[in-house]
């Protein structure tokens, strides 16, 4: 089906924050301030790599308005953080390792204050040499820069199957090309920071961007030491993340400092800090190796990958087992010869960023596949499909699957497009200059879902009727603009036939919800989904059984639905279809006290909630006699944990023992026309196409905004976002010298396309589609630009000086290259 509004009909939900968010109402967690809340800075190193000789920090004690200075002596627990690896100090003691490394953490009575006390911390330094990149960092006798090596290696990984060396002896044509990927930023609007309030009883409320609150919960008490149960995270909600916040950030100084102060502290993060200490995506170095019979069938493949993952660990490991189960593609190959490292250096951080590796590993493969049907003289798409896995075949690491339909339907689908018909048969156009050339190009995709195997994975969720008569859900998950409140609402409407205004979605606040896993992964939309289908049926069970002994008509006769329980066959006619025709109201809940319980509570739609009230009144009135009792009043029937209801299961792994190895997966295939000027060699992306196949569609408007929005972040990806670094420093500080793709960059056209078929007796329901749109754009936009101009590019973003050609032809009187 080709989503669009039109297409989608009633199913277009208005998202319940929208109308807050565009008119700046709505109040992420850096907007929160107390009127007794001091101000949190962090000293970082200013070397890359150097030893500390000595702290000095009296100066900056001494300085008026100036609440607490801290240091490494001053962390009560593990002076360690790390979602995966704890290896990166809360505060160094004796060794920098990059520029982001903190020293020292300051609480001030004003932003100002705190910055002339940094100035006042006096830090001796001997400084040595970085290492600078994986090539120095890998070489014989380089210093080591964690003693739990070997080496400066982080982690390896491998694939090995049939005999790659003796397949490629028989081939009869071998591609070899390696493949560089950028350090990409996550360029969120909202930069990382929040606000850290101590309680009368002890405890620590952290109000802070995360992806995952139970796991920060997790490291600040290891840290503090203390409980896990004397934090309460909250966590939504976010203004960006893109996997850019799933690592602590100033969570282990904010904490600190109000724990030490007694007070709020107030901590956010300059653009410019954030680009100094924040996470990018991983750069990447893939040599690929590929042979194939003179049929055009590939019989060996051979890639060595090479990541940088910075100075500290992250989650560098899981991205490079990540990146070396996709660098196969979703092709058969017998003979397969892969190697991974991830590799310590003195450069910025990388860590987790949407795609997960698949976006490196992904460009890669598909550059590979259209050299080798240029060589074969073959249509490139038909060369995928001649080469593509079976639906009953084994995953790229050699594992069992779930098996679906989707890589053939996305490859069908894409084939018979009218924007792939462009590629096979270009159309002419005397309009345009000669150094103006366009071209078509596709590519390909399956992305694991979840974290793969042998990785704790844990899901659930809870569902109740709450003391304020509303259907109440709650998960761990987290709302960082992909949309997962509207996703929920269209769930639970669907299930319950009720009205928004019944619902009460309760997300990312670890005192009020059970642990759900992390919100990554296009993982959270399915897990919701998972947990609803175990909770709806012992929930409506107990509403109706309630029901019925208060109405004394039987249970099998009544059906939930807006306002309350109604008989059987009389719903109104609206409530088979979620309600989208009113705009919220835009007014914020969240003034900030001490009190405030309800930070991740998006603007409650007042229309539908006037219109449910009507339906409840007429009710009461005796207007309508198939309404049979509210919500409101069923929560008064019994003790209030009798409507509770919970589970708990782990997300779907494969049965077989690879680690990292997925189950379920989500396909996609792409198709972008690309313009290029040959006289200063600009990429124009004019029109594109994405066929997902991700299950049924909940959340129309959703999801084209996650194919959207994943799509333009590939599009900088691919052409013009590089934070450039130069001996362990970053050139690039500032989106002022960082060129993410503007409204006038983007493309002219997007069309969406969804295959919602899913196979007889599936129980995953919908896919996540949170990162499938970011994966495989670039090499569909690097195979157009071959078709335009003839070159192959290898590296990301596209060098533009690659693409600039001399003009043979004279330029006509008034004519300007522009």
């Amino acid at each position: 089906m080709l989503l669009n509004r039109k297409q989608s009909g009633k199913r277009w939900h208005l998202r319940p924050d929208g109308a807050p968010k565009v008119t700046g109402q709505l109040q992420y967690l850096t907007d929160m301030t107390l009127p007794d809340m001091i101000h949190g800075r962090v000293l970082r190193s200013e070397y890359p790599y150097a030893r500390i000789l000595s702290i000095d920090t009296s100066e900056a004690e001494a300085l008026e308005g100036i609440y607490a200075v801290l240091t490494s002596k001053d962390v009560p627990g593990l002076n360690r953080f790390g979602i995966a690896t704890p290896d990166q100090p809360v505060f160094c003691e004796d060794i920098v390792r990059y520029v982001g490394d903190a020293i020292a953490a300051v609480a001030a009575d004003s932003p100002e204050r705190a910055a002339l006390a940094l100035d006042a911390i006096r830090v001796e330094y001997e400084e040595l040499t970085p290492l600078n990149s994986t090539d120095a960092a890998l070489a014989p006798g380089a210093p080591e820069l964690h003693e739990h090596g070997p080496g400066n290696v982080l982690h390896r990984t491998e694939i090995k199957r049939g005999d790659a060396e003796q397949a490629f002896a028989t081939c009869d044509h071998i591609v070899t090309e390696t493949y560089y990927t950028p350090r990409q930023m996550h360029a969120y609007m909202e930069t990382e920071g929040g606000l850290f309030v101590p309680d009368e009883e002890g405890r620590l409320n952290v109000y802070a961007a995360t992806q995952h609150g139970y796991k920060d919960r997790m490291q600040l008490a290891r840290i503090i030491g203390c409980p896990e149960e004397d934090i309460r995270v909250v966590s939504s909600p976010i203004g960006g993340s893109f996997g850019g916040k799933d690592e602590l950030n100033v969570q282990p100084y904010g904490a600190l400092l109000a724990l030490r102060c007694g007070r709020p502290v107030k901590m956010h993060n300059s653009r410019k800090e954030s680009v100094r200490a924040g996470l990018k995506r991983h750069p990447m170095k893939i040599e690929m190796q590929t042979g194939m019979s003179r049929e055009g069938i590939i019989q060996a493949h051979r890639v060595r990958i090479t990541a940088d993952t910075g100075a500290y660990a992250t989650l560098g490991a899981p991205v490079l087992n990540f990146c070396t189960e996709h660098c196969l593609g979703p092709y058969a190959i017998p003979h397969v010869d892969v190697e991974g490292v991830s590799v310590y250096t003195n450069n910025g951080l990388s860590g987790e960023f949407r795609g997960f590796g698949g976006n490196q590993a992904i460009f890669a493969m598909e550059g590979q596949m259209d050299r080798l049907a240029e060589i074969m003289n073959m249509d490139p798409w038909e060369f995928r499909r001649r080469n593509m896995r079976e639906k009953n075949d084994p995953g790229p690491l050699n594992q069992r699957i779930l098996v679906t339909d989707g890589l053939s339907q996305v490859w069908e689908a894409l084939d018979r497009s009218e924007l792939w018909q462009k590629h096979q048969h270009p159309p002419t156009d005397p309009i345009l200059p000669p150094w103006i050339k366009r071209g078509v190009g596709a590519a390909i995709a399956m992305h694991g879902a979840g974290l793969g195997y042998g990785i704790p994975d844990p899901a659930g969720g809870r569902l109740s009727l709450n003391n304020e008569g509303k259907i109440e859900v709650a998960f761990s998950y987290e709302e960082f603009g992909q949309g997962l409140v509207a996703t929920l609402e269209i769930m639970l409407c669907d299930l319950f036939q009720c009205s928004t205004s019944d619902l009460s979605i309760i997300i990312g606040d670890t005192d009020r919800v059970p642990h759900s896993g992390s919100s990554t992964a296009s993982r959270s939309t399915t897990m919701a989904w998972m947990a609803l289908q175990r909770l709806q049926s012992p929930f409506r069970s107990h509403v109706l059984a309630v029901a019925s002994e208060a109405s004394g008509i039987p249970a099998d006769e009544l059906v939930t639905g807006p306002g309350g329980i109604w008989r059987k066959g009389q719903l109104p006619a609206e409530s088979s279809e979620v309600e989208t025709d009113v705009q919220g109201t835009g007014k914020s809940k969240k003034e900030v006290t001490l009190a405030q319980e309800d930070v991740n509570q998006m603007s409650e739609e007042a229309g539908k909630a006037e219109k449910a009230e009507r339906t409840e009144a007429k009710a009461k009135e005796g207007e309508r006699s198939d309404f049979v009792i509210s919500y409101a009043e069923l929560a008064t029937q019994g003790e209030a944990d009798e409507w509770i209801f919970d589970t708990k299961f782990d997300y779907p792994t494969t049965p077989d023992n690879v680690v990292g190895g997925h189950y379920l997966y989500t396909y996609a295939a792409v198709a972008a026309e690309v313009e290029v000027n040959t006289l200063t060699g600009e990429t124009k992306l004019l029109d594109t196409r994405h066929v997902v196949a991700a299950g049924p569609v909940i959340n129309p408007m959703g999801y084209i905004g996650q194919i959207e929005g994943g799509s333009v972040m590939a599009l900088g990806f691919t052409l013009t976002e590089d934070a450039v670094m130069q001996d362990s420093r970053y050139v690039t500080t500032n989106l002022d010298t960082y060129m993410i793709p503007t409204i006038q960059d983007i493309h002219t056209q997007l069309e969406v396309e969804a295959i919602e078929d899913l196979p007889e007796g599936d129980a995953f329901g919908p896919r996540g589609i949170g990162e499938i749109g970011s994966v495989a754009l670039a090499p569909a936009i690097t195979a157009a630009i071959h078709q335009a101009t003839g070159v192959w590019v290898n590296r990301l973003p596209v060098p533009r000086e690659q693409l600039v050609r001399p003009l043979n032809v004279p330029l006509q009187e008034g004519v300007s290259p522009s």
